[in-house]
């Protein structure tokens, strides 16, 4: 007599599901998993660089109304902004002999030495460069990372450098202009196209700062929320908390809106790092000297 009893299928309850089976359904629901969870935003390591140091630099030329007899030292300096194996810089440095001839810095390394002594990052090993605005202090030293992504804004390099590498403003050095234009050539350059864009993962860029036609700012994702990097957008302390714009801008009323959004878009206001403030290096952990960590 056959028997009635339905065998369980492999599946059922009743009787174990095969291992490759098994691991076919787990593999399965991790990938339901994964594509309905939004993807992480990276959580970046921020560190300033100085690189050298600009002695007795009149503050008058740093901060609008300021005494014309008033000196510092100003520090020259990069931002390495890292997480995983992406390696980003905010701003480069300069690098050429007319400009160390000319300016006469002290304690002066290459923005690609101070970078490797400091964090060991080689220069081969950054990955990307976002540049604030098209000065030879932060600019030049782009030829020095071979491998690197370089960020700016669109209007920044339009404004500046003609399609055959022509200075078209005179806030742009003829050589930078020319490394910037090779740089191009090369399919090296991304060109952003204005305010409030990501252009990596959690790394923001903003406009309206006006130390030049399109310069930038840089909001950075850090496990302390939003870093901002302001660069040349607001040069000292002084103007951040004195709320005083930038000698050295093309509209003082859009410089002073920028740096009152800065404050507003970090995660607190001692999270905006100006540009040339020797301060940053006590303000922040010093991990070595000429080497601060960006954390509260």
């Amino acid at each position: 007599m056959r028997s009635t009893h339905r065998r369980a299928a492999p599946d059922e309850p009743g009787e174990p599901v095969e291992p490759t089976r098994r691991l076919a359904l787990v593999a399965a629901l991790v990938l339901i998993l994964a594509a309905t969870l939004p993807a992480q935003t990276p959580q970046y390591d921020v560190f300033a660089v100085r690189f050298a140091t600009l002695p007795a630099f009149r503050v008058s030329g740093l901060v609008a109304g300021a005494d014309r007899a008033r000196t510092m030292d100003i520090a020259m300096m990069v931002w390495v902004v890292k997480s995983g194996d992406r390696t980003i810089l905010v701003d480069a440095g300069f690098v050429r002999e007319k400009f160390i001839t000319q300016w006469k810095p002290a304690d002066y390394v290459t923005p690609a030495a101070a970078v490797e002594n400091g964090l060991g990052i080689t220069p081969a090993g950054v990955t990307d460069i976002v540049i604030s605005h098209i000065h030879w202090d932060h600019a030049d030293g782009v030829t020095l990372f071979p491998k690197a992504t370089v960020w700016l804004q669109r209007e920044e390099f339009t404004h500046h450098v003609g399609d055959d590498g022509a200075v078209l403003d005179r806030a742009i050095d003829r050589d930078v202009a020319g490394a910037f234009h090779e740089l191009r050539r090369a399919n090296r350059i991304k060109l952003i196209d204005g305010d409030d864009q990501e252009i990596l993962p959690g790394i923001r860029v903003y406009t309206g700062g006006r130390h030049t036609f399109a310069s930038q700012y840089v909001g950075v994702r850090t496990r302390a929320g939003t870093v901002v990097l302001a660069s040349d957008n607001a040069y000292l302390y002084e103007n951040l908390e004195g709320k005083l714009a930038i000698a050295q801008t093309l509209d003082a009323t859009s410089n002073l809106a920028a740096q009152a959004r800065m404050l507003t878009l970090a995660a607190k206001p001692g999270l905006v790092v100006p540009g040339h403030d020797p301060a940053v290096f006590s303000r922040f952990p010093q991990l070595k000297p000429g080497l601060a960590a960006i954390r509260p």
